[in-house]
C-alpha cells in the first residue's frame, strides 16, 4: 500500500523536526498523565509479574509477589474468574537512614483472569515458595485430548473377487 505526501519545495527541513518534536512530547505527556503530572516511584501500584502456560492436563499461573507473606495472599474463584488479591506493606523499620531513592512498588494489588470452560474450577491447587505464589488448575476430562487407535482393515477375500469380477 502506497501513500501520497504532499512535495513542498520551498518547505525547511527543520519543520518535520519540529513536527516530530511535538508528535514526541504528546506521546510523553499522554503516559504521564493529565497535565503532565509525573507521580513519584513510591505511589505507583504494586503489579506482580504473571507466567500463564497449559498443557494436556492443567493449567498454570505463577505470579510473582516477592516480601508478600503468604496470610496477605487471596485467591478466589467466582463464575470462571480467577482473581488474586494481595498488599506489600512499606516496611518503615529504618527510622534512622536517609532514603535518597525508593523503587520497590507497595501497596495493594488485584489481577483477575478469565478462565476458559475446560478447566475445573473445583479442583485448584496453590502453592506459595521463595515468592512465586503457583496455582494449578486442572482440566476437566472431557476436555483433555485423546488418542484413539483406529485399525485399518484389508478388504475380505470376498470383496476382491467381487472388485475383479466387475472389471
Amino acid at each position: 500500500m502506497t501513500t501520497m505526501t504532499r512535495f513542498v519545495p520551498f518547505r525547511s527541513p527543520l519543520s518535520d523536526v519540529a513536527v516530530l518534536q511535538n508528535r514526541l512530547n504528546s506521546i510523553f505527556n499522554d503516559f504521564a498523565g493529565p497535565e503532565g503530572a509525573q507521580e513519584p516511584l513510591t505511589a505507583g501500584n504494586f503489579v506482580p509479574a504473571v507466567d500463564v502456560y497449559e498443557d494436556e492436563q492443567k493449567l498454570m499461573l505463577k505470579l510473582e509477589v516477592p516480601g508478600i507473606p503468604q496470610e496477605d495472599l487471596d485467591v478466589r474463584i467466582e463464575n470462571q474468574l480467577l482473581t488474586v488479591r494481595g498488599e506489600r506493606r512499606f516496611e518503615a523499620e529504618e527510622k534512622e537512614e536517609n532514603f535518597h531513592r525508593i523503587e520497590r512498588r507497595f501497596g495493594t494489588f488485584a489481577r483477575t483472569f478469565t478462565l476458559p470452560v475446560s478447566v475445573d474450577t473445583a479442583s485448584i491447587a496453590a502453592k506459595y515458595e521463595n515468592g512465586v505464589l503457583a496455582i494449578q488448575l486442572a482440566k476437566k476430562e472431557a476436555a483433555k485430548p485423546k488418542q484413539v487407535k483406529i485399525e485399518i482393515s484389508s478388504p475380505s477375500p470376498e470383496a476382491k473377487q467381487v472388485e475383479a469380477s466387475t472389471r
